[in-house]
C-alpha cells in the first residue's frame, strides 16, 4: 500500500497502454545509471545504479489470477485486489522510468555538442517528436490519477462488503451461543441487525397517500427563464393545484390555483400589476395570497393559501410542507466550466418514485435505449455502482458516469463523452469532454410527475447560439424519455395490480435500493433518515 500511496502522491502514470518509442540502450546522466527500456513486451533495466532498486520489480502480469467470469469468494476477491495493487505499482515504476528517459533525451538533443553534427531542421524534428511523447506522458499522468482513485474506491467497496459479512456472522454467532459474559450488549446486536443489507423490497399495490414528512423539503418547480413578469405557471404538487407568478417586486410567489370566490382556476386569468386576476369576476391576489381587488363589490377580507417561494440560481423553489422551511436551499448549479444548453419541462403520467427508479439505473441502457444514446453499446459482463457505505452518490463501472440522488426528488449525473452518443474511458476523470444532467421529479400526484430537465456541456459553447437548437435538444430528450416511458408505464400498471417492482434487487440496483430505503423511512415518519440528515 505504501508503494501505491507514493505513486498517487507523485501522480505517476498508471496506464494500460504503452507509447514509448525507445528500444535501444541509452545511458542516463545525473547519477541514475538507467541504461535500457524495451517496448510493449520488454522488461525494465539492464544496468542499475543506487536508484536501480526503485525499478527492479518483477512484472506481475504472469501471475494474474485466472478468475475471469467466475463468482468469487472473499479470499479470491482479496487475491484479485492484491494483484491490482501489485500491477498498479509495477506500472507506475515503468512509466516513471519512461518519463526519466524522455527528459534525458531532451537534454541530449539540446546538448551544444550535438549542434556540430546535426542540422537545425533535424533538431527541430527530434524536439517535436519528444514534445509529442512528453504530452502523451502528461496525459498518462491524469489517467494514472483516475486509475489509482478507482482502485482505492474498489478496495473501500470490498472492505464495506467484508465488514457487513463479518457483522452478520458475528451477530449469528452471538445469537446462537448466548453467554452471560458476552461482550456485546443487546442494543449492539440490534444495531448490527439494522445495518445488515436487506434481501428485498416490497413496492407493490396502489400508491399510498403521501406522508406529510415528504412535503417538508424545498422542491424546484420551474426554471426562472420560463417565468416572465406577465406570465404564470400552473403546477400540481402533492395532488394540490398551485400557480406561480411574479409580484410587483419581481419576486416569485406561489398561491393556490383556486379563486376564493367561486373556485375558478386562477391560471386561466392574467397577471395585472404583480397580481394574478381571476378570469371569472376579476378578483386579484398578491403573491402572499391576499385578495387586494374585488371589482363591482365592496372589498372583503379574503385570502387563498400561499406557499413559501424562493428563486435561486435560475430555478423557482417552493416549500409545500407544514413544518417551517429550512434556511438554506441546495445548489443545483452545474460544475465549474459547464454551460447550460437546454432547460426542458415535461408532464409525465407516472408516479415520481417509479421515474426516479428509472433515472437511478444505468444497467438498462444497452437494452432500452438502442435507438438513441446507447445505440451500439456493448453489454458488459458485469455492471456495478460503487458508492460509499452510507451515501447516495457514486459512479458506474464500467461506464464513465458519476451519479447522485439528492433528496427529495433530484438526480444529478456527469457523463464522460468523446463524441455525440459515444462513451470514452473508464471514469469521468479520464474523459476530456462531459455532459452534466439535472433531473427533478416533482410529485404532481400519485400517477403524475412534473419533470424538470437541464443539460449542460463543458465543450462546444457555440451550440448555445445556434437558432432553434433548443427544439433539437427537446426532440432528442423526448426520444430518450419515450424509450423509458413505455416500460415504466407497464411497471406502474402491474404495480397497481399487486406486482412487486423491487422483488429481486441485484448489485447494480444499489442506488435505486438506497433511494427506496430512504423513501420508506420518510413514509414511516422516521425522525432520522438513512444516508443523510433528517429534513
Amino acid at each position: 500500500m505504501s508503494a501505491i500511496a507514493t505513486a498517487a502522491a507523485l501522480s505517476l502514470p498508471i496506464s494500460l497502454c504503452r507509447s514509448s518509442r525507445f528500444s535501444t540502450k541509452k545511458g542516463v546522466r545525473g547519477g541514475f545509471g538507467v541504461f535500457a527500456l524495451f517496448g510493449e513486451e520488454g522488461s525494465l533495466v539492464d544496468k542499475k545504479s543506487a536508484w536501480g532498486a526503485l525499478f527492479d520489480v518483477e512484472d506481475p502480469r504472469s501471475k494474474a489470477p485466472q478468475l475471469k467470469g467466475k463468482f468469487l469468494d472473499v479470499n479470491q476477491a482479496l487475491e484479485v485486489a492484491r494483484f491490482d495493487i501489485q500491477y498498479l505499482d509495477w506500472r507506475a515504476r515503468q512509466d516513471l522510468l519512461t518519463i526519466m528517459l524522455l527528459h534525458e533525451k531532451v537534454v541530449e538533443v539540446l546538448n551544444p555538442l550535438a549542434r556540430e553534427y546535426k542540422s537545425i531542421g533535424t533538431m527541430k524534428k527530434e524536439l517535436a517528436e519528444l514534445q509529442a511523447e512528453l504530452a502523451q506522458a502528461h496525459r498518462e499522468v491524469h489517467i494514472s490519477e483516475a486509475r489509482v482513485s478507482t482502485a482505492l474506491d474498489k478496495l473501500a467497496y470490498m472492505e464495506t462488503l467484508v465488514n457487513d459479512r463479518l457483522l452478520q456472522d458475528r451477530s449469528t454467532t452471538e445469537s446462537d451461543n448466548p453467554s452471560p459474559s458476552a461482550s456485546i450488549s443487546t442494543q449492539s446486536l440490534v444495531d448490527i441487525k439494522i445495518n445488515l443489507p436487506r434481501k428485498g423490497l416490497n413496492v407493490s399495490g396502489p400508491v399510498q397517500p403521501y406522508h406529510p414528512s415528504l412535503k417538508n423539503f424545498w422542491y424546484p418547480v420551474a426554471f426562472s427563464t420560463d417565468l416572465k413578469d406577465d406570465t404564470m405557471i400552473p403546477i400540481d404538487c402533492f395532488e394540490e393545484p398551485w400557480v406561480v407568478f411574479r409580484g410587483k417586486d419581481g419576486k416569485p410567489g406561489c398561491v393556490q390555483n383556486t379563486c376564493a370566490h367561486r373556485a375558478c382556476p386562477l391560471h386561466l386569468g392574467s397577471v395585472n400589476e404583480g397580481r394574478i386576476q381571476c378570469p371569472y369576476h376579476g378578483w386579484e391576489y398578491s403573491t402572499d395570497g391576499k385578495c387586494e381587488k374585488m371589482p363591482s363589490t365592496r372589498l372583503r377580507n379574503a385570502k387563498i393559501k400561499a406557499l413559501p417561494c424562493f428563486e435561486q440560481e435560475g430555478m423557482i423553489w417552493i416549500w409545500p410542507g407544514n413544518d417551517p422551511p429550512t434556511a438554506t436551499i441546495p445548489s443545483l448549479q452545474p460544475p465549474p466550466g459547464f454551460i447550460i444548453h437546454a432547460e426542458i419541462v415535461m408532464e409525465l403520467p407516472v408516479e415520481h418514485g417509479l421515474l426516479l427508479d428509472n433515472l437511478l439505473d444505468l444497467a438498462h441502457a444497452p437494452f432500452t435505449h438502442t435507438s438513441t444514446f446507447a445505440k451500439g453499446w456493448s453489454v458488459p459482463s458485469l455492471v456495478k455502482f460503487l458508492t460509499p457505505s452510507s451515501g447516495l452518490q457514486g459512479y458506474w463501472d464500467p461506464y464513465p458516469i458519476d451519479m447522485e440522488f439528492r433528496p427529495p426528488c433530484i438526480v444529478l449525473s456527469t457523463i464522460g463523452i468523446s463524441k455525440p452518443g459515444k462513451l470514452e474511458g473508464q471514469s469521468t476523470k479520464q474523459c476530456s469532454t462531459h455532459l452534466h444532467q439535472l433531473h427533478v421529479c416533482l410529485p404532481s400526484s400519485r400517477q403524475k410527475t412534473r419533470l424538470l430537465y437541464r443539460m449542460s456541456l463543458d465543450f462546444a459553447p457555440v451550440l448555445k447560439h445556434i437558432p432553434f437548437m433548443q427544439y433539437l435538444w427537446r426532440h432528442f430528450a423526448e426520444q430518450v424519455l419515450n424509450e423509458d416511458l413505455r416500460l415504466v408505464l407497464g411497471q406502474q400498471d402491474r404495480m397497481i395490480n399487486g406486482a412487486n417492482i423491487w422483488n429481486l434487487p441485484v448489485s447494480y440496483d444499489k442506488l435505486g435500493v438506497r433511494y427506496r430505503l430512504w423513501r420508506d423511512a420518510v413514509d414511516r415518519g422516521a425522525k432520522q433518515l438513512p444516508f443523510g440528515k433528517s429534513p
